[in-house]
């Protein structure tokens, strides 16, 4: 792995972990275990470019798992159904879907930041497409399609926070639960 793959990585995770405000530069530096100037070779603009480089790389690595995931499966009823029990699975060995959720970013830079503003509403756009065109594909009407795939994308992201401060998984299993019955009535 390349130092500015490393530096993403590692920052990715103390963002999650602590928020954008919570996680200084002497931390970054010594959890990737660099000098500053190799820091800002990679990131010229500072703290602010290295969160927008993070949330991309959230972006790359959430819709790919999405994607690989709703391949798989022939309806958005199974594919949703295994997308949340993945995240599940990963709270319940983990203890944190790290990786996944990335509300607490966008809670505390949205009012402060347009570069990381339009980046987290890009991933929550790159995530309801996906769920758009699988619903799409089982015959749902566009207005309809687009309706669901909101309410999914926001309850699954809502989901993954309350299991977070719930330190339980309930909230998802419910919404697993939620969404399919709401798919198989229509």
């Amino acid at each position: 792995m390349n130092t500015k793959s490393m530096i993403i990585d590692i920052a990715t995770t103390l963002f999650q972990q602590k928020g954008y405000k919570g996680v200084g530069l002497t931390e970054i530096l010594k959890a990737c275990d660099i000098s500053k100037g190799s820091l800002y070779h990679h990131f010229p603009n500072g703290k602010e470019e290295l969160l927008i480089a993070c949330l991309q790389s959230l972006n790359d690595f959430i819709t790919r798992e999405i994607v690989e995931i709703f391949k798989k499966y022939p309806t958005t009823e199974e594919a949703t159904r295994a997308t949340i029990d993945k995240l599940i699975l990963d709270f319940e060995t983990k203890g944190t879907i790290t990786g996944y959720t990335f509300s607490s970013i966008v809670s505390e830079m949205a009012s402060l930041s347009d570069p990381a503003r339009e980046a987290c509403a890009n991933l929550y756009h790159k995530i309801q497409d996906i769920y758009f065109n699988k619903l799409l594909a089982d015959g749902f009407e566009k207005e309809k399609a687009s309706s669901i795939a909101l309410m999914m994308t926001a309850s699954i992201e809502g989901g993954m926070m309350l299991c977070l401060t719930e330190k339980a998984t309930t909230p998802l299993k419910v919404i697993s639960q939620v969404i399919t019955n709401l798919l198989k009535e229509f």
